[in-house]
């Protein structure tokens, strides 16, 4: 994943967590808004995701925080 993608999915992790609380769940869909202008971002993200870490939909926020840190 790129530097300026995990930059990004760590803040809105940390924004949603600060938000309601540490058991709130999100897609990598909260990473892009409602349109797609970034489609190999995106396509990015959903490798990552889906192949890498075989996600479910929904994630527990700071587990995809822990992961994006952690470099996995």
């Amino acid at each position: 994943m790129r530097d300026s993608l995990r930059a990004k999915a760590v803040a809105i992790c940390d924004a949603k967590i600060a938000k309601k609380g540490e058991d709130v769940g999100l897609s990598f869909y909260a990473f892009f808004a409602n349109r797609n202008d970034e489609p190999e971002l995106l396509m990015e993200a959903a490798t990552w995701w889906i192949q890498t870490h075989q996600l479910d939909h929904f994630e527990k926020a700071v587990k995809v925080r822990n992961l994006v840190v952690s470099g996995a």
